[in-house]
């Protein structure tokens, strides 16, 4: 079993966090996610967070079997039992006792074995196939699948009880192209795995972030593998992975509405970043443009060069419609935080509220050293860029709430910050500098900031 974790998104940080708190308890769980997103990874990470990791972890692919074979290899089966059975078989259910049984593609069961699972599940003992003596197991049973199981239910082609025996907790996996962080570290570490003298151009990995990932991590993976072998050169361009990609046939981009089609990979590249720019900035094009570290002279030529009119003749309706933002605003929200410390331990909380200054963060218990500087991840409500800064713990207290100062907030990340809080700021609450630094005035929560 394999539980090599690779993850900087929040979306998944948030997915490994509810399988470690599910995983101390013998409720079955049940896996959603497309093919290829780390379904198994998931159950893994739950096996090896509860009491039963030292004992056996089983798994099968439903899927992988002929149906006659399924229920043999589940209950195990009596010599005799059918024709080629010279001894008897324990199953992969008494195989597992005490542990843990991983069953991948749980919708592919036909309706026989489902009966059987069920009373498995609901701690009634079996007989094997065959047999006549019944068998009981103590076991913790994930399951997983990339079907629809409810849709199935209500079409009739999968057991209602068993639907809701197998889900009493639901953990669903986004796919990977909903994961921008993730596709980013996952190529960099396939590709020092692979082919550690070999990186990738800035543009090479904003290219693979525009790419669909029908196959998610596998088919990242696959690729990586393939251009790190294949490229002569140490670095990896958006043009070879361009070329790549396109031999396999399987990797489309998004198309570039408005360009023409004359247009050559790179500034196909470079006029989709301009475009994302905009989009995360509403049309703000100084911000845009800083963003880009790009001079301003610069980026309205390229403006003009792509014919791009996205955040053009509407900044005065823009500005009268974007409130002022005093320095005392800030804005709540619930959105997940990954903090990562030099030394590279992770950690996960809850940004509940957010200023130009800093976030207030809540279900974090700081490990760090106050003067230690950390980085922070985190993303905001219908903005697409992942926000990545730094900062340092100032206050926290024992009800697993602290407060983070930014440290490098620069000129285009700060006006992102106000613009956004502008819009869904909460209130205007003033905050001394006495306060900021001791922590005090917890009790009222909802007066705690960051300025």
């Amino acid at each position: 079993m394999s539980t090599e974790i690779v993850i900087r998104d929040p979306k998944m940080l948030a997915v490994v966090e509810s399988a470690r708190k599910v995983a101390p308890y013998k409720a079955a769980v049940l896996i959603t996610g497309e093919t290829g997103t780390g379904k198994e990874l998931i159950a893994g990470i739950i096996h090896q967070n509860s009491g039963r990791c030292t004992k056996p972890w089983v798994d099968l692919n439903c899927a992988a079997l002929p149906e006659h074979l399924v229920e043999s290899e589940l209950f195990g089966y009596e010599k005799g039992a059918f024709s080629g059975a010279d001894s008897t078989k324990p199953g992969l259910f008494e195989s597992a006792n005490g542990g843990t049984i991983f069953l991948d593609e749980i919708g592919e069961l036909e309706p026989k074995v489902e009966v059987k699972l069920l009373r498995v599940l609901d701690g009634i003992p079996y007989y094997r196939l065959g047999g006549f003596k019944k068998v009981q197991v103590d076991v913790r049973v994930v399951t997983a699948t990339n079907r629809d199981l409810e849709a199935a239910v209500r079409a009739g082609s999968f057991r209602r009880d068993l639907f809701h025996r197998i889900s009493e907790v639901h953990i669903h996996i986004p796919p990977l192209r909903e994961r921008p962080c993730d596709i980013i570290a996952l190529a960099e570490h396939f590709l020092a795995r692979n082919c550690p003298n070999a990186r990738f151009t800035p543009g090479a990995l904003d290219l693979l972030l525009r790419m669909e990932w029908r196959g998610n991590v596998r088919e990242l993976r696959n690729l990586v593998l393939k251009v790190g072998i294949l490229v002569a050169h140490g670095e990896i361009s958006a043009d070879d992975v361009l070329r790549h990609a396109h031999d396999d046939g399987k990797l489309p981009l998004p198309p570039i509405h408005g360009a023409g089609n004359d247009m050559a990979p790179m500034e196909e590249l470079e006029r989709a970043m301009i475009l994302r720019a905009l989009k995360s900035t509403g049309g703000n094009q100084s911000l845009a443009a800083a963003r880009l570290n790009m001079p301003r002279r610069t980026f309205c030529r390229k403006l003009n060069a792509y014919q791009i009119t996205f955040g053009r003749g509407n900044r005065g309706s823009a500005a009268r419609a974007t409130p002022a933002l005093s320095a005392d605003f800030r804005a709540e929200l619930n959105v997940p935080i990954a903090i990562r410390s030099h030394d590279g331990r992770c950690f996960t909380g809850e940004v509940w509220n957010l200023s130009t200054g800093g976030v207030g963060v809540q279900n974090f218990r700081s490990p760090f050293e106050s003067s230690e500087e950390l980085a922070l991840e985190f993303k905001l409500p219908d903005v697409e860029p992942q926000i990545a800064l730094k900062g340092v713990v100032v206050w926290s207290s024992s009800n697993a709430t602290a407060g983070i100062r930014f440290t490098n907030l620069d000129a285009a990340t700060k006006g992102l910050l106000r613009n956004w809080i502008a819009n869904n700021r909460l209130s205007q609450l003033p905050i001394t500098e006495e306060l900021l630094e001791s922590g005090e005035g917890q009790p009222s929560e909802a007066q705690l900031a960051l300025t």
